[in-house]
């Protein structure tokens, strides 16, 4: 990595941290606009850079209050980001502590800090030379990484498991591969995969699938432009299997943004009479129409709040309506470590009341004898289990349907009304199910 190359970097994955945690952008957006700079490494480097961050982010905070007299204000507290970059890489990584420290104050310059570089300079070397990296903030959630409400909801509610949790959401996510079946098989794209040294597990719990044991660049990968495959997680692969859709049947896939589980519904049943893809944001949707060209789908995709039925809904219910709605995505940290810092305790209310009106509003035009599958990406009861128990309260004709057995055993815990992924079951994100059914006739 030349000297220029890795100034760049470093400022890069500055401004990207300051992006999320002082603009609240995702990492995903904040991401895109730097990652197309890169090519192989250099790409991998800047995001570990990134996720290392936030994955650490209140040791990093701590260590950075012991060294700072007074925080940077204004246009400077770019340079506390850049500084955070800086522990995490002496503390975390194999950088050289020379190379993190004279890359690190090289970068300055490009954040307009040329000013500060001595101060980032001293800071570094004390860093190194106090060997402030032994120590660790005395508050519990700072040393799991998490903010202290997640901290909390964790303990409340996997008491014996909390640690595992917490561990869990602090490792790099998995990579996942789901196969198109109508090009290849996972055998096969195995083989593929193993032929470029990329070594690779199969499950027989999710016969469309292809772990890859190290990341890479899945769009180096072969058939990636001929749609060979998708990413997409072990837990998220459940639902096309959950929702078991029949030939000749009309689907609908609500909040289906980026696509993943519309192209999963499409591969695994071709003859669908329709598959109708609904999202309120009209760039993801776009997304959802290029991940499905890209693996040779189709699907009526509207743009819509799916909650506003009168606004899109045809009056031809559906046979099965998948709902993966809107959570905390608590499931998911390790996967996108930036969520612990954008998600906020007072955001769980309001998502509740929409996860149940978004229920309710499904219900309503589900075909009589047809299935509802609820999911999020969560692990707190309150979008799960009690969000399910609080449904059937009010609708008591619902038909709780049980989970195949074969499934349940991929899980650490039993749900009374469906099925709880933890973080790291199996190597799948967090995520939770429940299959309803409504009757034939009341």
């Amino acid at each position: 990595m030349s000297s220029s190359l890795g100034q760049q970097l470093r400022a890069d994955a500055a401004w990207i941290l300051f992006q999320i945690l002082e603009k609240g952008m995702s990492s995903k957006q904040a991401l895109a606009q730097r990652l197309d700079h890169y090519q192989g490494r250099d790409r991998a480097w800047l995001q570990e850079m990134v996720f290392g961050c936030l994955r650490t982010l209140p040791t990093l905070q701590f260590w950075l209050r012991g060294l700072l007299d007074k925080p940077l204000k204004g246009r400077k507290k770019i340079l506390e980001h850049l500084l955070l970059i800086g522990l995490y890489q002496i503390a975390y990584t194999r950088v050289s502590e020379h190379a993190a420290v004279s890359e690190t104050v090289g970068a300055a310059d490009l954040l307009k800090g040329t000013t500060l570089k001595a101060l980032i300079n001293a800071i570094l070397r004390t860093f190194i030379r106090d060997e402030v990296a032994n120590t660790a903030p005395n508050n519990l959630a700072a040393q799991a990484g998490m903010p202290n409400w997640i901290y909390k909801a964790i303990n409340l509610h996997y008491t014996e498991y909390a640690q595992q949790i917490i561990d869990q959401s602090n490792q790099k996510a998995p990579l996942w591969l789901r196969v198109n079946p109508a090009y290849i098989n996972p055998v096969s794209m195995q083989t593929q995969l193993e032929a470029m040294g990329i070594e690779t597990l199969l499950s027989d719990a999710h016969p469309d699938a292809v772990q890859c044991l190290k990341s890479g660049d899945v769009t180096q990968f072969p058939g990636y432009d001929e749609g060979w495959f998708a990413v997409q997680d072990g837990a998220a692969q459940l639902a096309a299997y959950l929702l078991d859709v029949q030939p000749g049947q009309r689907v609908l896939d609500c909040c289906a943004a980026p696509g993943g589980k519309t192209a999963h519904i499409l591969a695994s049943q071709p003859a669908l009479e329709e598959c109708v893809a609904i999202d309120n944001d009209p760039l993801r949707l776009v997304r959802v129409e290029e991940n499905l060209e890209r693996l040779g789908h189709e699907a009526t995709l509207i743009c819509a709040a799916a909650e506003e039925v009168e606004g899109w809904y045809g009056g031809v219910p559906f046979d099965r309506i998948l709902l993966d709605a809107p959570c905390s995505a608590t499931g998911v940290i390790r996967r996108h470590p930036d969520i612990r810092w954008l998600r906020q305790a007072s955001d769980i209310t309001p998502l509740v009341a929409i996860q149940a009106e978004l229920l309710n509003q499904m219900w309503q035009i589900l075909q009589p004898g047809g299935k509802l599958l609820y999911a999020t990406c969560s692990i707190l009861p309150e979008e799960n289990a009690q969000q399910i128990q609080a449904f059937i309260t009010q609708h008591p004709e619902a038909i709780v349907l049980p989970i195949p057995d074969h499934l349940t055993a991929l899980t650490t815990l039993k749900d009374e009304f469906g099925l709880q992924v933890l973080p790291g079951d199996n190597n799948m994100d967090g995520f939770y199910y429940t299959l309803l059914q409504k009757p034939e006739s009341l």
